[in-house]
């Protein structure tokens, strides 16, 4: 008799475990159950289809050639039967079952060999004041995307709780429909977990210039209304809005999984090992209802992502149907656009490295993301994190209008692989000036990083520079721009000496303060660094990233 692989949830790990698990074995009986109407499609373009940039909801669930993931799809092309609005009640373990309930009500049973759950995850609802007035939306399922896109109207007044990935994107989906926008966070900054404060604020300038109201560091305590939300209090402010989005975040669907007495993991996820099994062996899990293993540290994470939901997908349904795969983990990879802006990192932050104990160097690098005379040229900042001592290769992130997807993926490598800072600087990266600069940037943060933990470059952050001119620090802010860029913008307070005049005028400096040197990107603030060692000076710094890098207001803004 042959096996009968039933997989529970028909979107991306699930459509792709059945896919893989028919390619694995032919002759199986494969069944897909989805509570929903809608299978298989690209929840990861909804914000575009808000936004009319998707003009057609076939398209997140179409193939690459245009062919529509449907019902009738999966079972003439894969071999695949698929039932919708039938809703998985339980599973008994022991008889090997699963109990159903159809949209009508009638309930059954359907036995099964293995079971791969693929159950995904809910948006978080926080449990707050009248959250369930009309008009209150999340952007999870197609069915969200409908109800939102019908009152994203122009003119309309739209509040976004949660400032992610998804808030993020729906704000400027939201915006490009002509909408006010405001953008709210509990947290006191933009893509908390997924950027360090620095580089995100290139992020938030950006939603600012597109006339996007930004509110950090306030929580959402409740709504107002009658019937319908009519203003969101938080943080003190009083919000008019004609709709609100809840993004703060998504957790896992584990309730079968839990009632069946599947382990749940540290993460509140379902455990699963490198094969995806759960604690039953003839149970696997993929996707967002399921943890994963972080590759840097070792520790199980809950990131849920299309991509990782697909690759996980396609190990469990090959081990579903009798084949042998593994998925060995992530490494915590993302990326988004905002308007003008990408941005994205992979590995760990500063702020998750030092969570976790490591002691870490870090570098910030700003440049052209091509050859600064080819036409296009676009300013990017990326931010490397290494551990001291070893010279792991930890992380990087990277925000600005350029390319920084391609510096986001040769990171993301060379962290699977566990790269020193040593052997990322030697990467045979490829050029042209329609691509890169001779030196990538990549290579140059990365040089720069062998710099500092060879102890020859000794760089300051930015917020510490501002907490030292804030706190009134005796020491000196030292500029060696040009007069002409002194003169357009600089920081309150610095002292120009242009570096080519440096070496002349090191009279008028004091040699008993810390003197922390900068310029644009602080090249030329290392070049000063290393003239005033020679010197003789003896607490000299310079500012990491410079002018570029600097995420406060400037002196004539």
């Amino acid at each position: 008799m042959n096996k009968r692989i039933v997989v529970i949830g028909a979107n991306a790990a699930g459509a792709k475990a059945a896919a893989k698990a028919r390619r694995t074995d032919s002759r199986a009986e494969i069944v897909v159950l989805d509570r929903g109407n809608f299978i298989s499609y690209g929840a990861c373009g909804i914000p575009y289809y808000l936004s009319d940039m998707v003009k057609d909801l076939n398209e997140l669930m179409s193939t690459p050639v245009g062919v529509v993931r449907d019902r009738n799809f999966f079972s003439k092309v894969k071999g695949v039967s698929v039932r919708t609005g039938t809703e998985v009640t339980g599973i008994d373990r022991q008889r090997k079952v699963i109990r159903l309930r159809e949209g009508d009500g009638a309930e059954s049973e359907l036995p099964y060999d293995t079971l791969v759950l693929a159950t995904g995850s809910s948006p978080l609802v926080p449990p707050l004041e009248n959250v369930s007035l009309r008009n209150i939306f999340t952007v999870k399922s197609i069915e969200d995307a409908e109800l939102l896109k019908e009152k994203a109207v122009p003119g309309a007044v739209a509040c976004i709780i949660g400032a992610g990935l998804i808030g993020l994107e729906t704000a400027e989906a939201l915006r490009g429909k002509g909408m006010q926008v405001t953008l709210v966070e509990m947290r006191d900054q933009l893509l908390p977990g997924v950027l360090d404060p620095e580089v995100a604020s290139v992020v938030e300038k950006q939603l600012k210039l597109q006339g996007v109201t930004v509110l950090t560091g306030c929580a959402v305590t409740g709504f107002a209304g009658e019937g319908r939300v009519r203003q969101v209090i938080a943080g003190g402010h009083e919000i008019a809005a004609d709709l609100v989005v809840l993004a703060p975040g998504v957790r896992p669907n584990v309730a079968l999984a839990r009632e069946a007495g599947l382990a749940i993991g540290v993460t509140g996820a379902i455990a699963v090992d490198e094969r995806q099994t759960t604690s039953d062996p003839d149970i696997y899990a993929c996707g967002d209802c399921c943890e994963t293993t972080h590759l840097v540290t070792g520790k199980k994470v809950f990131i849920p992502l299309g991509s990782t939901a697909n690759k996980q997908g396609r190990v469990a349904g090959i081990n579903a149907a009798g084949g042998v795969a593994t998925f060995a983990g992530v490494v915590g990879t993302s990326i988004l656009k905002v308007f003008n802006v990408n941005a994205g990192k992979t590995g760990l932050t500063e702020s998750e490295a030092r969570a976790l104990g490591l002691d870490v160097e870090t570098v910030l690098s700003p440049a052209p993301d091509r050859a600064h005379f080819y036409p296009g040229a676009k300013p990017i900042l990326l931010k490397l994190v290494a551990e001291r001592g070893t010279g792991r290769f930890l992380g990087l992130q990277a925000a600005g209008e350029g390319a920084v997807d391609k510096r986001l993926d040769a990171a993301a490598a060379a962290i699977t692989f566990r790269a020193s800072v040593e052997q990322l600087s030697q990467l045979d990266l490829a050029y042209a000036p329609p691509y890169s600069a001779a030196m990538d940037n990549l290579i140059v943060a990365a040089d720069i990083m062998k710099n500092k933990l060879a102890g020859h470059a000794r760089g300051i952050s930015a917020r510490e520079v501002k907490r030292k001119l804030d706190d009134g620090d005796d020491f000196i802010l030292l500029d060696v721009r040009s007069p002409a860029e002194h003169g357009e913008i600089g920081i309150a307070g610095a002292k120009l000496i242009p570096l080519g005049a440096l070496r002349e005028r090191l009279e008028e400096l004091p040699r008993d303060k810390e003197i922390v040197a900068f310029c644009k990107v602080s090249l030329r603030g290392y070049e000063a660094q290393k003239i005033l060692d020679a010197a003789g000076f003896g607490d000299v710094k310079f500012m990491d990233g410079g002018i570029m890098a600097w995420p406060y207001r400037l002196r004539d803004q």
